[in-house]
């Protein structure tokens, strides 16, 4: 029980609850929804964030010297297309030298199970801290294989990131990979019988981009 309290980060925060309230209405447009999931993902970056490795220096300021600190790793945003697209721009805000890979996974929707259809990875995977990006985490069979391909690449600091989950995947996760963080903003009953988040928000994809 101790090791999964702290591989679970279910971030509590007034912002937070009332900005995930806007996602999951269902009268909010699209414009309204991609903004609200940016400035979600913006607050969740303090908190993932909070243990980034930083290393000793020394700088010059216009005064004089000061002794201080400065990250020691790179950052790698990995968003699941097409719906972990909407979670770069407030993270990448934050960390502007963060690079940006891409995986691209649906869901067969008679298997439930995910398929890769594109990959792409920056080049120092094992010397950087990836933050794998999907703002649902549902039965988490994607999440799953995109660790796993991220592990695949040399990736060895891997976060799970995600808006909204369910018991089923975090418990998927878990068990899967043991190793990895997983940061929610919201944590709701359970899935439907085809697979979704209840109540959940909807397909994060479609809403994001104003698809069917």
């Amino acid at each position: 029980m101790k090791n999964d309290i702290l591989m679970l980060h279910l971030l509590k925060h007034p912002l937070l609850t009332h900005k995930l309230s806007i996602l999951r209405r269902k009268e909010t447009p699209a414009k309204e929804f991609r903004e609200t999931l940016e400035e979600i993902s913006a607050l969740m970056a303090f908190e993932i964030t909070r243990d980034l490795p930083v290393k000793d220096v020394t700088i010059e300021t216009p005064m004089g010297i000061c002794h201080t600190q400065e990250l020691e790793m790179g950052v790698i945003l990995i968003p699941i297309l097409r719906a972990g697209l909407g979670m770069v721009g407030g993270i990448s805000n934050l960390i502007p030298s963060a690079s940006v890979g891409h995986i691209g996974m649906y869901r067969d929707h008679d298997t439930l199970e995910p398929k890769t259809y594109y990959s792409k990875f920056p080049n120092n995977m094992a010397d950087a801290v990836v933050m794998v990006l999907d703002p649902m985490l549902a039965t988490g069979g994607s999440s799953s294989a995109a660790i796993q391909f991220v592990k695949d690449q040399g990736a060895k600091s891997i976060k799970l990131v995600c808006i909204i989950g369910a018991p089923e995947g975090v418990s998927r996760i878990m068990k899967d990979h043991p190793d990895i963080q997983i940061y929610l903003a919201g944590m709701d009953e359970k899935l439907n019988d085809i697979g979704y988040i209840m109540p959940g928000l909807g397909d994060a994809g479609d809403r994001l981009f104003g698809t069917n």
